[in-house]
């Protein structure tokens, strides 16, 4: 059972069985209120997939760098959703980790997806990383509880 614990921080400290998890309800904690650090786990991986996206890049190749740049985002997401609750991040990690699993399973012939099927993956990331960041903020707020 969850328990609100007594604390002298601003921020709500909120305890199950020894664990401690911060709620911010800010920006404080959020990995986007850091610019390096977004652009690092969020720029940089989707500028790797985009650079790999072409031809020339050998299949094998770009199986492994959309899968690792699609785990790195998706495991970023969750872990900004766990530490203040940034309402979109808890359906685009997942949908990230999703992304980057298909994406390995098209990559390794275990799926089918046809002649474009990298510009499928392709379309479906992009179109979906914009629909599950926006929406989510849009109908239920920026932070969870707000």
């Amino acid at each position: 059972m969850l328990q609100r614990a007594q604390s002298n921080r601003a921020a709500n400290t909120i305890s199950h069985t020894g664990l401690v998890f911060m709620a911010c309800s800010t920006k404080r904690s959020d990995v986007f209120s850091k610019p390096f650090v977004s652009f690092v786990l969020y720029c940089l991986p989707a500028i790797a997939i985009v650079a790999s996206g072409y031809e020339h890049v050998p299949w094998a190749w770009r199986t492994a760098i959309w899968t690792v740049a699609l785990s790195i985002m998706g495991t970023a997401c969750i872990a900004n959703a766990a530490r203040c609750g940034r309402t979109h991040c808890y359906v685009t990690g997942p949908f990230f980790l999703l992304m980057a699993l298909g994406t390995c399973l098209y990559g390794a012939g275990v799926i089918h997806l046809g002649a474009n099927g990298w510009n499928l993956i392709g379309m479906i990331i992009l179109i979906g990383a914009i629909i599950l960041t926006c929406l989510p903020d849009l109908l239920f707020g920026k932070y969870r509880g707000n």
